[in-house]
């Protein structure tokens, strides 16, 4: 008799850089890996399900391990700019190394079966348009995720 997937659940709750590539990364290295994965996309992280990424920036403000070529002071980073010239490096960096961007990974997701779920709530609650989303994605509330979790080998709040 065969054993059943192990299970994987995820809450993408951040909208940043940042924070989109752990989720997108553990879905796709768990599914490869032969789990039965869901995300949970919910307010800020409903960010990364939208068909257009290019307003995914990262805040060198208040990210105090973020590494930066020189130091720079609080009031720099606060500074006009600064979230653009940091997003610019990082995404340098990313593709420098060979990472896979958010949409390549997200279409990763997808072809392994990974199951993307935005949150129903936030939608409304911020009064988005289901045509601003990437096809192929579900849409479910917190119960709808919990029932999967429950059942989880490995969930992860990011």
């Amino acid at each position: 008799m065969e054993n059943p997937p192990r299970k994987m659940a995820l809450i993408a709750s951040k909208g940043t850089l940042d924070m989109a590539y752990p989720p997108l990364i553990l879905a796709t290295t768990a599914a490869a890996l032969g789990y039965e994965v869901r995300i949970f996309f919910t307010f800020y992280g409903l960010q990364l399900l939208r068909k257009d990424l290019g307003h995914i920036r990262i805040s060198p403000l208040a990210n105090p391990a973020m590494p930066m070529p020189v130091p720079m002071p609080v009031m720099v980073s606060a500074l006009p700019g600064m979230e653009a010239m940091a997003t610019m490096m990082m995404k340098q960096k990313i593709k420098k190394h060979g990472v896979a961007s958010l949409e390549e990974l997200r279409d990763l997701c997808l072809e392994a079966d990974v199951k993307l779920i935005a949150c129903q709530m936030t939608i409304d609650l911020f009064e988005f348009d289901k045509s601003e989303f990437i096809a192929g994605i579900d849409y479910g509330g917190a119960a709808t995720f919990l029932e999967f979790a429950g059942q989880a080998d490995i969930t992860l709040f990011i």
